[in-house]
């Protein structure tokens, strides 16, 4: 059995008076897909947020591999992470977020490419090689010098994903990425995201209200309610079988 590449232990997290998670221990284990469901405000895209570094614990802690996210060791102690410790453990981690955050003064291509630049250090030919590649294989090899502006929705989340693989993380997270696009676009956005999954050895985190797309492509579903992991197991056993009342009315809603 391989380590985990992301595990939580005991995680919680306040926003002033409001616990939005009250103690969550997972283990994602390298190249897994997991999908995260649960009603609004139940914790889902916080969990994502702290791996991203957005938003810090309020308590316990994050690995990133052999790493402690939130905290680095001093002189034989555990203290506060650096910016420089977050940014090299946050290296390892991808996200597409749910409105694109494309720079709209730059070409598609070059939003692909800056990152890898800028923060990698790599070459401009080899930053330029690697993000044509990333936008063939989202389907966007035609648009490189086209700028965000000229793009549907659909095209500018596309974008994100291969700006996103371009810095080759070892987790990909995807917060609602569909949830701002109109309805059309959705199937070509989920269809490059089943694509990516099929392909490698990246671990990846959905935070998704497509039910028949977490069937599709986790291999693990969290159901999170009130701040607690209340249902967790192969995305069969927690979206077709599970006997949680809670669960049963979440999914009620996605069911015609």
């Amino acid at each position: 059995m391989s380590e985990p590449i992301v595990k939580f232990q005991d995680v919680h997290k306040s926003f002033g008076d409001v616990k939005v998670l009250k103690g969550i221990d997972l283990e994602i284990k390298p190249a897994e897909k997991v999908a995260v469901i649960g009603p609004s405000g139940s914790g889902k895209t916080t969990i994502i947020r702290m791996l991203m570094t957005l938003e810090e614990p309020t308590a316990g802690d994050i690995i990133v591999g052999d790493q402690n996210l939130w905290k680095m060791e001093k002189n034989g102690n555990m203290i506060e992470a650096n910016d420089k410790h977050l940014r090299e453990i946050r290296g390892d981690i991808g996200m597409v977020f749910q409105h694109f955050n494309l720079f709209p003064h730059m070409t598609i291509l070059e939003n692909c490419m800056t990152a890898p630049i800028h923060v990698k250090k790599e070459s401009k030919e080899s930053a330029r090689k690697h993000s044509i590649e990333m936008l063939e294989k989202v389907g966007l090899g035609d648009k490189l010098d086209n700028y965000p502006s000229q793009l549907s929705g659909g095209q500018k989340q596309r974008v994100a994903m291969a700006r996103a693989l371009v810095m080759r993380p070892k987790v990909m997270l995807f917060d609602e990425v569909t949830s701002a696009l109109d309805p059309e676009l959705v199937g070509e956005v989920l269809e490059v995201i089943r694509d990516i999954a099929k392909d490698g050895e990246m671990a990846m985190i959905l935070v998704t209200h497509e039910m028949d797309f977490a069937l599709d492509v986790a291999d693990k579903v969290l159901f999170l309610d009130e701040g607690v992991i209340a249902e967790q197991g192969t995305a069969s056993d927690v979206i077709e079988h599970s006997k949680n009342e809670r669960l049963q009315s979440f999914l009620k809603r996605f069911r015609s």
